[in-house]
């Protein structure tokens, strides 16, 4: 990974952290994208610490903000002329209702439409770098997600945190899916990983009581990030695109993630919202 660029979204805490470490130690020049500089800031620190790579910045972006992702993308195109990995694994668990800057539900806006539009702003520094990667964080949870064509954004059915996250989740991987139709033939692939149940501080949206029984059989992030670590830089993996993989293997997505009418009506709603 020596010399090439990678950019990992929510890269200041858990897995990101830890898939950011990951990549330093494999001489990557790695670009933590965060919300909070400072906590950034600290994390650069700690991987600079234990990696010994200088090679490591932080950049603001709030994916709950179409003007940061924005903003975000112009400011890494004129930092840097590639872009070889990009992590998409920043994500939110929302225990009630709240929405985004740009008035959209916020688990679906952080977690799907925020990562479409931070990846199709980043698409042509990524093409332009091919051979390149797009991991996306996505989640077992997706097996039960249901796709809420007519309310997708909780407006009129009640909210559940879970149908919420799980439904994301499910978006992830139908995007996945459909963004590697439309990427054949340039050089850059894009895959969906699951990446265990990992203490992170994603946890402090559950409840306690499901906090205290997840804590019995818990990965560490650093276990976590390995299968984003795997997708994003092993070897073998040259040319592989569209698919779902659990412990770095590659095995069925949910059902309802195949369905291509499904991949294309979200490509198109989420393209109305992103806009």
């Amino acid at each position: 990974m020596n010399g090439k660029v990678c950019v990992v979204t929510g890269g200041n805490t858990g897995i990101g952290k830890e898939t950011a470490r990951g990549l330093a130690q494999r001489g990557a020049r790695v670009v933590l994208a965060s919300r909070d500089t400072g906590r950034g800031e600290a994390a650069r620190d700690d991987i600079a610490r234990t990696t010994g790579s200088k090679d490591v910045e932080v950049m603001a972006l709030d994916l709950a903000s179409k003007a940061s992702i924005r903003a975000f993308a112009e400011k890494l195109r004129a930092k840097h002329d590639r872009l070889d990995v990009l992590v998409n694994n920043a994500g939110v668990w929302q225990r009630s209702r709240a929405a985004t800057r740009d008035g959209i539900e916020a688990t679906f806006g952080v977690n799907h439409v925020g990562t479409c539009l931070l990846t199709q702003e980043l698409l042509p520094l990524l093409k332009q770098s091919a051979p390149s990667r797009i991991v996306v964080l996505s989640s077992k949870l997706h097996y039960r997600g249901q796709m809420g064509w007519d309310d997708l954004q909780f407006e009129r059915r009640k909210y559940g945190a879970g149908a919420a996250y799980s439904q994301s989740k499910l978006a992830n991987v139908l995007f996945t899916k459909a963004l590697a139709r439309r990427l054949e033939g340039t050089g850059v692939t894009v895959n969906a990983v699951h990446p265990g149940v990992v203490a992170t501080e994603l946890m402090r949206g559950f409840p306690k009581m499901a906090v205290k029984l997840f804590n019995l059989f818990l990965l560490t992030p650093e276990q976590g990030a390995a299968c984003s670590l795997h997708v994003a830089t092993a070897p073998e993996l040259a040319g592989v695109t569209g698919e779902y993989f659990e412990k770095s293997r590659i095995v069925p997505a949910a059902t309802a993630a195949l369905d291509e009418a499904a991949q294309e009506r979200l490509w198109k709603l989420t393209e109305t919202l992103a806009a």
